[in-house]
């Protein structure tokens, strides 16, 4: 793998072990949102790294939308990382879960948990969703409403949209006054979503789902027992999926 020195512009905290870390890497070569970059450190041991949803189109700026995890052995370097500490950035960004590999549909759904809302920020700040589907519907799972990221950025979509854009939080331990409570998966199964948004999930959707494996799971299976499928190439269907871990 190759790699190019990086350094990190900015750090905003959405809460404690959540953040965003905006990093200057101009040598990055170009790459399609929603695909990763690998971010890391050459340590003593050797170099620690870890692939990252980049948050962002291509350009000089990318920001990565990163949570620590207490066990893990780079997040809690990330999250001690400050403005202008260097850091290293892969050239070449990998994945497959772009909006290449998405169907055309009316409704593009977009449904993420944690910080599976990443490639989501990325695809909504140029034009290809805007222009390829009439409605667009933001989904996003957490634990505690102070979870929830993005909130301005989210809300220009909705005021600029004409009402194409809607966004549903989803909040599984404590009340949502915003949005909805409880999970995904359970939204689905309820039919609460579809209720909130005034959008069904049909054939003539593209999902995009991201995060937890488990939700993706169990999602695919709920859509399934519908008759939505995952989308190929040889067997067109509606779904698309990104596993985090």
């Amino acid at each position: 793998m190759k790699w190019t020195p990086a350094v990190i512009e900015r750090k905003h905290v959405w809460d404690q072990g959540l953040f965003t870390l905006t990093i200057r890497a101009p040598q990055v070569e170009s790459f399609k949102p929603g695909q990763f970059l690998q971010l890391g450190y050459d340590l003593p041991d050797g170099h620690l790294h870890r692939p990252y949803s980049v948050a962002s189109p291509p350009g000089e700026l990318l920001e990565f939308f990163i949570v620590m995890v207490e066990d893990g052995r780079l997040t809690p370097l990330l999250w001690k990382a400050q403005e202008g500490d260097a850091i290293d950035v892969s050239m070449k960004a990998a994945g497959s879960f772009t909006l290449d590999h998405c169907p055309q549909a009316s409704t593009l759904w977009l449904v993420g948990t944690g910080t599976g809302l990443a490639p989501y920020i990325a695809m909504l700040r140029t034009p290809e969703p805007w222009l390829r589907y009439q409605s667009i519907v933001l989904v996003h799972g957490v634990r505690h409403v102070r979870d929830l990221a993005y909130q301005k950025e989210i809300a220009g979509h909705q005021e600029r949209s004409d009402g194409r854009f809607r966004y549903v939080p989803i909040v599984s331990r404590e009340a949502c006054p915003e949005g909805l409570s409880g999970r995904i998966t359970t939204c689905i199964e309820n039919r609460s979503l579809e209720e909130r948004c005034g959008i069904e999930f049909s054939k003539d959707c593209a999902i995009m789902l991201c995060g937890n494996p488990d939700m993706l799971d169990d999602c695919e299976a709920l859509l399934g027992a519908r008759g939505i499928t995952k989308h190929k190439k040889k067997e067109p269907g509606q779904i698309v999926i990104e596993r985090y871990w």
